[in-house]
């Protein structure tokens, strides 16, 4: 059975840092773009960050600059580390993964067809 599982989000105050991960289980990650996204109450998901089967990027403007993503093929695992937090960033952060070898800048979320639960980054003072 193919499963996402994120972890590492908290509560922390503006400026500080967080590192979210995603575990896959049952499944290899190679041949699979991955991606963050994120949905704050009362509000769309969006899209943050992702990263491409062959390591290629892209991150939403509003991350740019504060937010990483990397993967971990071996491991079965993806990184997003979130750094230079703010209040705006508060929001359930998933991950997602979609098969296909496509930059991952250009492929809609529709795409993703494996989805982790969700875990909870709260940023305020």
């Amino acid at each position: 059975q193919k499963r996402l599982v994120e972890s590492g989000g908290g509560l922390v105050q503006p400026g500080e840092s967080l590192r979210l991960s995603c575990a896959a289980s049952g499944f290899s990650l190679d041949g699979y773009a991955i991606g963050w996204f994120r949905q704050a109450p009362g509000k769309e998901r969006e899209g943050v960050s992702c990263i491409s089967s062959d390591g290629r990027t892209s991150h939403a403007d509003s991350v740019k600059g504060r937010f990483t993503i990397s993967r971990f093929n071996a491991r079965s695992s993806a990184l997003l580390q979130a750094s230079s937090l703010k209040p705006e960033d508060t929001a359930v952060y998933f991950c997602a993964v979609a098969r296909t070898d496509r930059w991952c800048g250009g492929v809609s979320s529709r795409m993703y067809d494996y989805w982790g639960q969700g875990t909870q980054v709260t940023v305020s003072s």
